[in-house]
């Protein structure tokens, strides 16, 4: 079973889940983002949590000089991170709770930190290959090609740029 995660950029949370679960939420109108007319990209098992921390990271460690400085890790995975959107928390004790619980739809939306939006927005194309070469060495990402990774990681960097342009936030929405 895999994650499937698209990232977007949205105002605000209310928006965010207007774009990406539905209007007021309604995880079943089959919302598209595309659909939604919103500006995304589809990046399959590219979690916010482990996998695009990694990518902050070492944009990070590219922008000081040194691995890590400035990235603020703790416990093994970044001080500041992904908070939840959607569904309502907390997650019901004992189980998804009621039927027909959003709980149930293995459906989650996360808005991602502003200061990794602008970390991302910052890089410099001249770091980008040096930048790939790492992210896309760790173990939870598989690319065919090193140009695969560059190609991530432009695509990342880009759609940071244009959410920071608009003064938005960045969301993933990620399936289970």
């Amino acid at each position: 079973m895999g994650v499937l995660c698209d990232y977007f950029h949205a105002g605000d949370g209310a928006s965010a889940v207007e774009l990406a679960i539905g209007p007021g939420g309604d995880w079943l109108s089959g919302t598209s983002l595309e659909d939604a007319g919103a500006d995304w990209i589809d990046a399959k098992g590219i979690d916010p949590d482990v996998v695009l921390a990694q990518l902050v990271a070492f944009v990070e460690s590219a922008s000081v000089g040194s691995a890590f400085v400035g990235s603020a890790f703790v416990d093994g995975g970044p001080a500041d991170g992904p908070e939840l959107v959607w569904p309502d928390v907390p997650y019901p004790e004992g189980g998804s709770g009621e039927p027909g619980s959003p709980w149930e739809t293995g459906l989650i939306l996360q808005q991602l930190p502003d200061r990794w939006r602008d970390v991302l927005a910052a890089l410099p194309e001249d770091a980008v290959p040096a930048v790939a070469a790492r992210w896309g060495g760790i173990e939870e990402l598989y690319f065919a090609d090193p140009r695969d990774a560059e190609d991530a990681v432009v695509t990342f960097v880009r759609l940071a740029g244009r959410a920071r342009a608009a003064r938005a936030h960045l969301y993933c929405r990620c399936c289970v």
